[in-house]
């Protein structure tokens, strides 16, 4: 079995809801309903692409295979803010994700500045260095994630193993 089994389902009213299931048959899963049903498929299906295409076992998908489960994942943060030596997943989707909504295509050099800024703000050091490659590759995975998700029927879901 994977580290990691991920889950999506389509509810017919609109919800969805994120599965996951460890190596130890131990499960977290949250339901998103609203404009959070709408939004958060494709902010996890970014996670998947981010951290599968950049080999990134210490990012979301990391922490929930390792026994996080989804609600440690904000406010009350029950296990504390996240692992400082977590991969930047968080940081790339979160550009991913507002480049999407404004529809905008940054470049790596974009991300790399904003990621520069959002270190230092933090008395931290940027060592790492997106690529345009980089970028370019798990923009494609993501395509084909988001078609995947579009094909699926209400009722239906997506599974996807992690790591990859």
């Amino acid at each position: 079995m994977p580290d990691l089994l991920i889950r999506i389902k389509k509810n017919s009213d609109g919800s969805a809801a994120l599965t996951c299931t460890r190596a130890d048959g131990s499960v977290t899963w949250q339901r998103q309903q609203g404009a959070q049903g709408r939004f958060f498929p494709r902010h996890d299906l970014t996670h998947y692409a981010v951290e599968t295409v950049l080999g990134h076992r210490r990012g979301f998908y990391g922490l929930v295979a390792a026994g996080w489960n989804l609600t440690d994942f904000g406010a009350p943060w029950p296990r504390g803010p996240m692992p400082a030596d977590m991969d930047p997943s968080e940081l790339i989707v979160g550009f991913l994700d507002m480049e999407r909504a404004a529809g905008l295509t940054y470049t790596a050099a974009d991300f790399n500045d904003k990621a520069h800024t959002y270190y230092a703000a933090r008395g931290l050091t940027w060592s790492g260095a997106l690529t345009d490659a980089d970028l370019g590759r798990i923009r494609e995975r993501m395509q084909d994630l988001f078609a995947q998700w579009q094909a699926v029927p209400p009722g239906g879901a997506l599974e996807l193993v992690f790591p990859a």
